[in-house]
């Protein structure tokens, strides 16, 4: 079972929070959105309209799984729920694409159509833009600073979603200012597809990750290593170590590894020298639930012999050879 005093659980009071927040800042930048798009017929606002409302959407689920994946392994989770916020990713990411699917057909329904805006209006978009900007931006920054800390992937992907939204904003709100001026306005359709390709490009990268934690990815190899480096540490204490495997479940990692010992160490040693070995891996790798197996060497192991580390039954040390 993980380790319920790591990074993740200790900022979880903390991770919900700002979940909730982007709730708030998404139900507000919606409402005055599609205000705006209806009453200026903007195809380019109407576009961050729905990308907000996705955005929304998908912090509701964030929200849900960060909760749901802060709770302790039960009976039926025996690992926890760690891969709550993996599922959360990949149904955010999908959510992601079919918006900008939406945004892409009506963008090119209106080039076809040569629809215009309502110039005596575009003012208030350039507000509403420029507000949704600074309020994304604010939110964001919150949200992955919360993420990175904990190392919530939901959560992460949430402030993603808001980053993206700040790119989009200034994209729509920079398209606007371009009608006002050249009251040409072809801008919006095109504004609006440069802010589905975006969106598109945030899908993928979102899904990429998501997934990758759902097929069990393993460490990356700059923590395998360090693993690998504390057990070296203490190389004179055991024979060797094999089959070390590692994989990620939302914010939580998890490895296990077969570690050889002298035959006829006890029990209780092999046992307390375990518990010093996860100890210190643990110090240097949050979120870890680390499982070692004991193996004994064979007689007259060459390698224990070598480290000067095998013991007879009566627990003498065998003499180098």
């Amino acid at each position: 079972m993980p380790d319920k005093n790591n990074k993740y659980f200790a900022a979880h009071k903390e991770i919900t929070k700002v979940a909730r927040l982007s709730i708030y800042s998404n139900s507000f930048l919606l409402l005055i959105k599609i205000g705006a798009g209806i009453m200026m017929g903007s195809i380019s606002v109407l576009s961050e309209a729905l990308h907000t409302g996705i955005d929304l959407l998908a912090a509701g689920i964030a929200n849900y799984s960060v909760r749901k994946a802060g709770e302790p392994a039960d009976d039926e989770h025996r690992f926890g729920h760690g891969k709550f916020e993996n599922v959360s990713g990949t149904v955010e990411a999908i959510l992601i694409f079919v918006a900008a699917i939406i945004i892409l057909y009506k963008a090119s329904e209106k080039i076809l159509h040569n629809e215009g805006v309502d110039y005596d209006l575009i003012g208030i978009g350039i507000v509403i833009m420029g507000i949704s900007t600074i309020v994304n931006f604010y939110v964001s920054r919150k949200i992955m600073k919360v993420a990175k800390k904990a190392e919530s992937i939901a959560l992460e992907a949430d402030a993603y979603h808001l980053t993206t939204d700040v790119y989009t904003s200034v994209g729509v709100f920079i398209g606007l200012i371009l009608i006002w001026i050249t009251k040409n306005p072809i801008f919006d359709p095109i504004i609006a597809i440069i802010v589905a390709i975006i969106i598109l490009k945030a899908s993928y990268d979102l899904t990429k990750r998501s997934v990758s934690g759902i097929m069990d990815v393993k460490l990356s190899n700059t923590e395998e290593e360090l693993i690998k480096s504390i057990i070296t540490e203490h190389y004179s204490d055991y024979a060797e170590f094999h089959d070390l495997r590692s994989r990620m479940s939302g914010a939580e990692r998890f490895v296990d590894l077969h570690l050889v010992v002298p035959k006829n160490q006890p029990v209780g040693e092999a046992h307390d020298f375990c518990d010093h070995l996860e100890k210190d891996i643990k110090e240097k790798i949050p979120n870890l639930s680390i499982l070692i197996h004991i193996e004994p060497c064979e007689t007259d192991c060459d390698i224990c012999r070598k480290l000067n580390v095998c013991k007879r039954p009566d627990n003498s040390t065998d003499e180098a050879s």
